[in-house]
């Protein structure tokens, strides 16, 4: 191409760290890019402490999606998870790169896990997801809501503030902070936000425009991995019907797996489907703590790799049978 390729990101170290994954395959593949930093209101907010509810939803990728219909970047890389389920007209899901782990991570004090917390510890989280599968568990601990980035949330541990905090464990690979991790909690005590771990990779839509058009094809032809599109896809179109939006107790975790079936000749065969589980919470009323108690409700099926948005209505309808109801006033879950 004539000119490098804009790409934008907010300015935080876990933001960076993610675009220049993106831009390293660019460059690799002989592409100049450049990166542009863009201020967004959650960056901007006064307060750390400040809801996300407050500060608006979308906050993180609507200013992005602006400067890229702006021709202010020709690329946007967002934290997949932080996207709404809806589309924005004039812009392109271009690439979904490999996705990393996706399971979350405890960082607690002493190098406890969290099974070794005891009785009344206070752990941080900015997710209501990771709130309420932590009151599930019936651990006995005190849920702390946070807000920051990173190195904010880990420093209430370190200075004493808080036993533990929760975070994604792909923001701590990326940031080279894996050795804090005091245990990687296992998808069974905690299923993951949807789209956790994987990026997306946006640009605008073509319309004519040539330039637009080789971005998007330079995107999906080198950038895109095509099953971490499909898993990803099971579980957004899951959290769509759902009607629950990026900021609801809500957790998925769909997966490449190998299952045997009979072809036409009645012999065995090995293919790959993809798995996919679900949860939401549902409050259960108030425990002896005085404190609200919280389930949570379950749902499993698999289907083929072509399937995935019907995979993931399927889990979402079983949902709704099982009585989740309709999500509001929730905080956008971050890292």
């Amino acid at each position: 191409m004539a000119r490098p390729v804009r790409i934008g990101t907010r300015a935080s170290g876990l933001a960076l760290a993610q675009t220049k994954l993106v831009a390293h395959i660019l460059e690799q593949a002989g592409q100049k890019v450049e990166v542009v930093k863009i201020s967004t209101p959650g960056d901007r907010s006064q307060s750390a402490q400040t809801p996300i509810a407050q500060v608006g939803i979308g906050v993180f990728t609507s200013a992005l999606r602006e400067a890229l219909l702006n021709n202010q970047i020709d690329v946007a890389v967002h934290s997949y998870k932080d996207l709404p389920t809806a589309g924005e007209p004039g812009i392109v899901l271009a690439a979904v790169p490999p996705r990393a782990d996706s399971r979350d991570a405890l960082i607690a004090r002493d190098g406890l896990t969290l099974g070794e917390l005891p009785t009344g510890s206070t752990v941080g989280t900015g997710s209501p997801r990771r709130s309420a599968q932590l009151r599930a568990l019936g651990l006995g601990l005190e849920v702390v809501p946070i807000r920051g980035n990173i190195d904010t949330r880990m420093r209430k541990v370190f200075d004493g503030e808080l036993d533990a905090v929760v975070l994604a464990k792909a923001g701590l690979d990326r940031m080279g902070q894996t050795e804090l991790i005091t245990e990687v909690l296992d998808p069974i005590q905690m299923l993951p936000a949807p789209a956790q771990g994987a990026l997306a990779v946006e640009c605008r839509q073509s319309n004519g425009a040539s330039f637009d058009l080789d971005v998007e094809h330079l995107l999906r032809s080198i950038v895109d991995d095509e099953l971490s599109r499909c898993v990803v896809a099971a579980e957004r179109v899951m959290l769509a019907t759902l009607e629950a939006g990026c900021s609801a107790p809500v957790g998925a975790l769909a997966e490449i797996v190998e299952d045997v079936i009979i072809d036409e000749a009645g012999q065995e065969q090995v293919v790959e489907r993809i798995s996919l589980r679900g949860t939401a919470a549902i409050g259960g009323g108030t425990g002896q703590d005085g404190n609200e108690t919280v389930a949570m409700l379950r749902a499993s099926a698999i289907a083929d790799k072509h399937e995935a948005d019907q995979l993931g209505r399927m889990v979402a309808m079983e949902l709704l049978d099982l009585g989740v109801g309709a999500f509001s006033g929730i905080e956008r879950e971050q890292i």
